[in-house]
């Protein structure tokens, strides 16, 4: 899975907006509009993406 696929899922699950994420996770609003543009995000980006989403997406056990 492409990390544009892994976000793309992240904000369906979540409802965030595009906008929303990329200037939490990047602090670029336009970060998700580039990616689907074609922009080709290095490794510590895609790193930094990934445990934004990692964080803030509920696990099973924080509803106890």
């Amino acid at each position: 899975m492409t990390l544009l696929q892994e976000i793309e899922r992240h904000l369906k699950r979540s409802g965030t907006a595009p906008s929303v994420f990329g200037r939490h996770a990047m602090n670029d609003p336009s970060f998700v509009r580039d990616l689907r543009n074609g922009r080709e995000p290095g490794e510590l980006t895609i790193a930094r993406v990934r445990e934004h989403i990692r964080a803030a997406t509920p696990r099973a056990t924080d509803a106890r």
